[in-house]
């Protein structure tokens, strides 16, 4: 299953590397793509939205499900 979310507040490649890494330790991810560009993260696995979008506010980001 794939799931696209909206992410707010990244602005350089760290912000990056720590919301993947957030997304990646969330039980039932098996991959996310991060795009600085496009604000967004892809998510491929069976994760439910609620714990990945609370792991990419715990980072200190926003973020929602598009």
């Amino acid at each position: 299953m794939e799931t696209k979310l909206k992410v707010t507040g990244m602005t350089c490649m760290h912000c990056v590397g720590a919301v993947k890494k957030a997304l990646q330790q969330v039980p039932g991810v098996e991959a996310a793509e991060v795009s600085l560009e496009e604000g967004r993260a892809v998510v491929t696995g069976t994760a439910d939205v609620a714990s990945m979008v609370a792991a990419i506010k715990e980072e200190g980001y926003g973020a929602e499900a598009q």
